[in-house]
């Protein structure tokens, strides 16, 4: 339940600060002064969008603040899912508007993104204003209206989780079939490739030997004439290395019997012998293998050509990068071959998902098959004496052909208010009065199926006067007396006098600008009111007589 609400530099309001008290309560106040104002303060407690210009002129700052009675209303869980601090009596919504554009939003003094207050929102106060009304036409909110009437919150879920997963499942499908799809027309092109790198028998690290070989071959005579020169110089039959190193050694080998360091000279002498003589024997060896082989050069150069096209073709550096895309290409092709098992894999899971989704459904349509009926009657019994006597109401269900989010049916309200009438759509034909009066039956019938703790009207009596609207009245006072708060905004002295609380709307010019106020009236303050209602700006005594009358419940 609203116990209050602060408001402070928002539109024509410098500060104002209200209590609300439980049951029926009716706000009145001529146009203009600002009833429409305080609901678009509770519509930013309801996470709707902030206009910086509503901020009032000259302020850098605009809150409004509300506190809510919540004991009885198990929303615990609500703060625990989103880690928001929690008091089982009082829940307190905060927004702040700021002149250079930025909002905050606040629950329990804690920082709350806007959806979360959007939610939580929800879940206190249903504002009905005249724009709702259009909601009638829409099959979506009739829908909601049945599924609430029907109890069907449990049963709705289970299904939204069926249906999820199937829709889930279904686009899984679809999507295998369509990669399937394309893969196959790629199927000829990957094997291509696949065959084209398996025939080429690509080894790790050959492009490297290659290269090298064919240096060599191409270099062959120049090499083996170095080579050759080199031996010669090392080990021929003439002056070489050899020979010096030798009669160099067998010198020092004289001296080291006078002097002692000439041994270990000749010791390291003798070393690099013998590592000439290995050194000869290799180049001698190496300068017999190479020689000029034209046919091999050109079988390299092949092989070396086979590979560079290959890098080139696939926009690649090496051999092992080539050998890399081979096993992606033969990758997709296994995974072509494995597509057909995946997508009757998901054929069965979408069949029996399918299957589960329409189960529940029939599960759903019974239920709201069975709330159609009680809502019919129910309608009659507000609307007959709300000054249709001819009236008819009708929820027409329909099955649907394909499941969609909230099941198999098609719902529509179908009404008449005249004798022997058409039922048509009732958005089609009912006046604005009618509409409102419907709206009103409506909401009667949910307020009776869901613990909502306020419910606000904003001229829900459009369109209607006299005893309809007494009657409108009564049915208000009622939803009241439930545990429940009802603030109805209205123009018409038969709803204002019914309301257990009545506050005024008004506003008020200074030096400054002009401010609105809203204060709760007093029992003679309300007789002026009514009166005023009833005959305008001037009292008359007959007014007053019937002001007394209507807060008297005389007439009802």
């Amino acid at each position: 339940m609203l116990q209050s609400i602060h408001i402070q530099n928002y539109a024509l309001i410098e500060k104002l600060d209200i209590d609300f008290k439980s049951g029926f309560s009716v706000i009145t106040g001529e146009t203009g002064a600002g009833k429409s104002i305080i609901l678009g303060a509770i519509g930013l407690l309801l996470g709707q969008r902030a206009d910086m210009k509503a901020i009032k002129t000259g302020a850098n700052k605009c809150v409004v603040e509300a506190h809510f009675r919540i004991a009885s209303y198990r929303l615990e869980d609500f703060f625990t899912e989103n880690d928001l601090e929690y008091d089982a009596e009082e829940c307190i919504l905060r927004r702040e508007l700021y002149a250079s554009g930025k909002s905050r939003a606040f629950i329990n003094d804690s920082p709350a993104p806007l959806s979360q207050m959007k939610e939580l929102g929800e879940k206190l106060i249903d504002v009905h204003s005249q724009h709702q009304n259009l909601l009638l036409n829409r099959e979506d909110f009739q829908l909601k209206v049945l599924d609430i009437l029907a109890k069907a919150e449990e049963e709705l879920e289970n299904y939204s989780a069926s249906f999820s997963n199937y829709r889930k499942v279904s686009a899984e499908l679809d999507n295998f079939i369509a990669q399937a799809e394309k893969s196959r027309q790629d199927e000829d092109y990957i094997r291509f490739q696949v065959e084209q790198l398996e025939e080429a028998n690509l080894q790790a690290g050959e492009q490297e030997e290659l290269e090298e070989e064919a240096e060599t071959l191409s270099h062959a005579e120049d090499i083996k004439s170095g080579l050759y020169k080199a031996d010669r110089l090392i080990a021929s039959d003439d002056v070489t290395l050899l020979s010096v190193a030798k009669e160099c050694m067998q010198t020092l080998q004289g001296v080291s019997k006078v002097y002692a360091p000439a041994q270990e000279w000749m010791n390291r002498l003798n070393s690099c012998y013998i590592e000439l003589k290995d050194l000869a024997h290799e180049i001698a060896n190496a300068e017999e293998k190479v020689e000029f082989n034209p046919a091999r050069l050109e079988e390299v150069n092949e092989r070396l050509n086979l590979i560079y096209s290959l890098q080139q073709k696939h926009h690649v550096s090496s051999v092992e990068e080539l050998i890399g895309i081979a096993n992606e290409f033969r990758s997709k092709l296994d995974a072509i071959v494995s597509f057909d098992d995946r997508i009757q894999e998901l054929a069965n899971q979408k069949k029996a998902l399918y299957d589960e989704v329409v189960s529940k459904a029939k599960i759903l349509t019974k239920l709201r098959t069975k709330a159609a009926e009680g809502i019919e009657r129910q309608m009659l019994a507000y609307l007959v004496p709300l000054g249709m006597p001819n009236v008819r109401f009708v929820v027409e269900l329909t099955h649907r052909n394909e499941p969609n989010a909230k099941g198999m049916d098609n719902v529509n309200f179908l009404f008449s208010a005249n004798k022997n009438g058409a039922l048509q759509q009732v958005a089609s034909i009912a006046s604005g009065g009618e509409i409102a009066r419907v709206m009103l039956s409506l909401k009667a019938l949910i307020a009776g199926a869901v613990k909502l703790p306020t419910i606000i009207f904003d001229e829900i009596d459009t369109g209607v006067s006299g005893s309809i609207a007494e009657k409108m009245a009564l049915i208000m006072y009622e939803m009241g007396q439930a545990k429940r708060q009802v603030i109805s905004i209205t123009h018409l002295p038969q709803i204002a006098a019914r309301g257990s609380v009545h506050y005024k709307v008004y506003k008020e010019d200074t030096e400054t600008g002009t401010n609105s106020y809203i204060r709760q009236l007093s029992r003679e303050e309300r007789i002026k009111e009514i009166a005023n209602m009833l005959s305008g700006a001037t009292l008359t005594d007959a007014a007053l007589n019937n002001a007394k009358a209507l807060l008297n419940n005389e007439s009802l």
